[in-house]
């Protein structure tokens, strides 16, 4: 009984079936009539016109972005313990040739414009300091936490005022929608971000993430950097073909509800053991050593995450039998 990452859950059957129907003789790299359907399709998704490049990771598709708004010698403002800064390996340094995060505090990994001024109102106008060009979020956030409209709406009129562009980390963007139930533009475009990394992975996918741009001006840029990145694949329409397919009937939004069902499930069985409040499909909460021990030999596999705190991710595929099974075993601990 899996609960170690949304990573490790399998890629939806509708997600074969699509690359099964597109594995027919069509035009190489992004010029397949199935890729030159992602800028009308996401357009009537998020209400307004925005330009989709598939990548496939979403390493790549954040730092494709950041490149495309901030130069080497500029700063992006992002949460101390940002994907991007814990968990890339150096890569937006890499896209970007030199860009430098700028970390801020924030409670449950989510930064607010005072977070944001506190690390930038110090920095000097001058060529001896890195000046900030962007502010990079996440949606969910790292400790699961969502971005609320009103949220969104503050940080995106702070970052208009100080003339940075918002980049955010959609990894699990089909989560915090669910949670919020607004619409997508609500979640993102509609509060001034210029640019998403849209997770299918995590929800289904196989190997394709959506790397959107609210500003279409911005992807051409972004194409010559995806090639020089390795990112332009030969058969890219077998990458269209898995962000179309979850596309279809809202399939990308029903796998989210129902992690996040999953996720609640194991919120009533923990109780006052969680961490924090759960709002997407991650369940941070205590437990001793020999408490998660008694669980895994149960078999139930999750992540340590630090001293006597154990992290819980639940998927699309996460099976309600088996959530129910998890949240009476730690009831019972």
């Amino acid at each position: 009984m899996q609960f170690l990452s949304d990573n490790a859950a399998p890629v939806h059957p509708a997600v074969w079936a699509a690359m099964a129907a597109a594995d027919d003789t069509d035009r190489p790299y992004d010029a397949d009539a199935l890729s030159a359907r992602l800028d009308e399709r996401f357009s009537l998704l998020f209400e307004q016109e925005c330009a989709v490049l598939w990548t496939s990771t979403g390493t790549a598709a954040n730092c494709i972005a950041l490149a495309c708004l901030v130069p080497p010698y500029g700063g992006i403002v992002c949460h101390s313990e940002a994907h991007i800064e814990v968990d890339e390996g150096g890569a937006p340094g890499f896209f970007t040739h030199g860009a430098k995060l700028l970390l801020a505090p924030g409670e449950g990994a989510k930064l607010t414009p005072q977070a944001i001024a506190q690390i930038i109102d110090p920095v000097r106008d001058d060529v001896h300091q890195v000046q900030p060009h962007a502010i990079a979020i996440t949606q969910a956030s790292e400790y699961g936490q969502v971005y609320t409209p009103g949220e969104l709406h503050r940080i995106g009129a702070y970052a208009n005022m100080r003339k940075l562009r918002l980049h955010m980390d959609g990894a699990r963007f089909a989560n915090a929608v669910a949670y919020l139930g607004c619409s997508p533009a609500q979640a993102s475009a509609a509060h001034g971000v210029d640019t998403l990394a849209f997770g299918f992975i995590k929800n289904g996918g196989m190997s394709a993430e959506a790397l959107v741009f609210f500003d279409p001006s911005l992807a051409a840029q972004a194409r010559y950097r995806r090639k020089r990145a390795g990112q332009l694949q030969s058969k890219g329409r077998f990458m269209a073909a898995q962000l179309l397919s979850m596309l279809e009937a809202d399939l990308w939004l029903h796998n989210a509800r129902h992690a996040n069902a999953a996720a609640g499930e194991l919120a009533g069985g923990a109780r006052d053991r969680l961490l924090r409040k759960v709002e997407a499909n991650e369940v941070f909460m205590t437990l001793s050593a020999p408490e998660a021990a008694a669980l895994r030999a149960q078999g139930f596999s999750f992540y340590d995450w630090g001293e006597n705190a154990v992290r819980f991710v639940t998927c699309w595929n996460t099976r309600a039998e088996d959530a129910a099974a998890l949240a009476r075993a730690i009831a019972a601990l």
